[in-house]
């Protein structure tokens, strides 16, 4: 064995220690909380849109109506007033007009400037035209909602049979099946999402292989995280007390906090993404 092949023998492997290091690298070279506190700053302004585009896409076909709808609120819990919210954003989403649905893309598409300057925070090179051309890619997007909405209340319309409130027994095996089907609808949906948003939106320019399998892992996270968050509703908190009563503030603030951590999630994501394709990049160099 020559001393070249020597050399280029740990490049054909896979590197666990070299990924994490990579990884911890590229965190470093900013505020992690400071970034995510920045994607969730332009979420604020992205996060409805996109839940009322996705609802009117449904209306597309001629159904489901606002009413059936509204019978997936028994998913929700109602110990914090998320079946009320639910519920207007069902009659808003589902009587859009074209216009109106138009109209919404513009702030949704500042989810993308949010992703990519969250992400530049931590990222060496410079960028130019960021948010502009993160904002047209996001759109990307709208191709993809209306069919992974279809599979979500499809799914969901099976699951509210196991509910307490919409004829469940109310027992664990309609719970553990509730959860697990849950996890498994929300991780595959936000897999898609997240591969075009690591693949095109964010900075590093992945092969899509390396953005969809970074996907795959980040969103499992996600779905364990909505779980997380679906049990927080349940909890008979007043999330008003720290704001002398106010409610509505309270409950936007909580969202906000759980939206926080989910970004933080997101951009390590990104992280490990940028980790593997330096290692890819490393072994084909040392092919």
């Amino acid at each position: 064995m020559t001393r070249e092949t020597t050399l280029r023998e740990p490049t054909k492997t896979f590197d666990v220690r070299a990924l994490l290091s990579d990884v911890r690298q590229t965190l470093g070279r900013g505020d992690l909380a400071a970034a995510a506190a920045t994607l969730t700053y332009f979420a604020a302004i992205a996060v409805v849109p996109w839940a009322l585009l996705g609802i009117w896409s449904t209306t597309w076909l001629g159904s489901p109506t606002a009413e059936s709808l509204s019978e997936l609120r028994v998913l929700i819990p109602p110990a914090m007033g998320g079946r009320g919210v639910f519920d207007e954003a069902v009659v808003i989403g589902s009587g859009l007009s074209l216009m109106s649905a138009v109209v919404l893309l513009f702030p949704a598409s500042f989810y993308g400037e949010g992703l990519r300057r969250a992400c530049m925070m931590l990222y060496p090179r410079d960028d130019r035209f960021t948010g502009w051309r993160s904002r047209i890619w996001v759109l990307g997007l709208v191709v993809v909602v209306p069919p992974l909405t279809y599979v979500v209340i499809g799914v969901a319309g099976m699951l509210t049979t196991l509910a307490p409130d919409g004829g469940g027994t109310g027992g664990f095996g309609d719970l553990v099946v509730r959860i697990v089907v849950e996890f498994i609808v929300v991780w595959l949906t936000v897999t898609v999402a997240l591969t075009w948003v690591y693949w095109r939106v964010t900075p590093g320019e992945p092969t899509l292989g390396v953005a969809a399998a970074t996907a795959l892992g980040t969103a499992s996270f996600i779905a364990g995280f909505f779980q997380g968050f679906l049990l927080f509703l349940s909890l008979p908190i007043d999330v008003g007390i720290p704001y002398g009563g106010l409610r509505v503030i309270g409950g936007v603030v909580a969202v906000g906090l759980w939206l926080y951590v989910a970004h933080v999630i997101v951009i390590v994501g990104w992280a490990v993404g940028q980790a593997i394709s330096k290692q890819r990049r490393g072994r084909v160099r040392g092919a």
